[in-house]
């Protein structure tokens, strides 16, 4: 990036942010990397479900989703705040481009109780100036950090927050087009900022 065009971001110190960091489990790296972001991410950096007792989705029957442990929104926290801004060497989470109280998770069929186990989750992100042309990157990156480390129950929507972006339409016209992320995935220049990014997750970092 050959000029920053916020040189000045408000920065909150990492003991302030929330967290409820889940060492352990979710540091085992085994999982083969699928789909459209296999290629963005090596195969060590991609977690097995750590919020399962479950080693793999295939193996869960009807009589075993009731024994599934619960995600919260504090926990997608900890997944998504430790990725690296594109722009500055800090994070995320001490940027505030995202925040706790804009992350939402859905069930997909409330109708039929909260047991269902196919969940919407609703990720709003801040970026640092209302013309940041790193937008998209950043939702990227969210993104791809949530399709890697959650397992296949969730669909993941990640989207500019009202009011915070001047192109947040076409922003998120971008970011929810299966297509154009699958196109953008394939610049190599794009895939190694977002392995950048994502340095300090694929560390162990949740």
């Amino acid at each position: 990036m050959s000029e920053i065009l916020n040189a000045n971001p408000t920065i909150r110190n990492a003991s302030d942010l929330p967290s409820r960091r889940r060492l352990g489990a979710s540091q085992s790296l085994s999982k083969t990397p699928q789909g459209l972001f296999a290629s963005v991410v090596p195969a060590s950096a991609y977690l097995p479900d750590p919020f399962s007792p479950h080693s793999s989705d295939s193996d869960i029957s009807d009589e075993d989703e009731d024994e599934i442990e619960p995600i919260d929104e504090q926990e997608i926290y900890d997944l998504i705040s430790p990725i690296s801004d594109p722009e500055h060497p800090l994070t995320l989470g001490s940027l505030s481009v995202v925040n706790l109280p804009d992350i939402y998770l859905t069930p997909t069929f409330p109708e039929k109780g909260a047991a269902s186990p196919l969940t919407t989750l609703t990720v709003l992100i801040t970026p640092t100036i209302t013309h940041c042309s790193l937008a998209t990157v950043i939702g990227l990156g969210v993104r791809v950090r949530l399709e890697q480390a959650l397992p296949p129950r969730f669909r993941v929507d990640v989207r500019i927050k009202e009011g915070t972006h001047s192109t947040a339409e076409q922003v998120n016209r971008q970011l929810g087009d299966k297509e154009r992320v699958a196109a953008a995935l394939e610049n190599g220049t794009l895939v190694g900022v977002l392995r950048k990014m994502l340095e300090g997750c694929e560390s162990g970092a949740v």
